[in-house]
């Protein structure tokens, strides 16, 4: 008989695993959007107006969709609707207070534009940590039997 591992076993969720999840997210919305014209919207695009689609573009695609679905579905199990919007909310009103304070600059859409990247992948990491946190405040396991 196998003895599983019991959630005393494991290590503890620290701030690199947040980091590493971060990162994670950060790539993955980059990739797929950036206003700086090295994405795969602009990849795409630029296929679709020359030569077409070709099978690396639908390989890429698929790639970056199932990180899409991996990533919103875990966060959105993990903080529930209403999570979501506070956590979208916290981040939101976080950057207008470092804009505010004049810590970051939001004069052009191209700033907003990476601000609103870089909170979606603030809440995707959040989102994907969220039971690590929530075991370690609460003491409480996250099951999800939905499925």
């Amino acid at each position: 008989m196998v003895n599983p591992v019991s959630a005393r076993n494991r290590p503890a969720f620290g701030f690199m695993d947040f980091v590493w999840r971060l990162l994670a997210s950060l790539i993955l919305v980059i990739s797929t959007y950036n206003p700086g014209g090295y994405s795969f919207y602009h990849w795409l695009d630029n296929a679709l107006a020359g030569a077409g689609l070709q099978a690396q573009h639908v390989f890429v695609g698929v790639i970056l969709l199932t990180g899409w679905v991996i990533f919103g579905v875990a966060t959105r199990r993990s903080l529930g609707s209403l999570g979501l919007v506070l956590g979208a909310a916290l981040i939101g009103s976080g950057f207008w207070l470092l804009v505010q304070l004049g810590l970051i600059r939001a004069d052009s859409a191209n700033a907003m534009t990476w601000l609103g990247l870089i909170a979606l992948a603030i809440l995707l990491a959040i989102g994907l940590s969220w039971s690590h946190v929530w075991r370690r405040l609460s003491g409480q396991l996250e099951v999800d039997d939905s499925d």
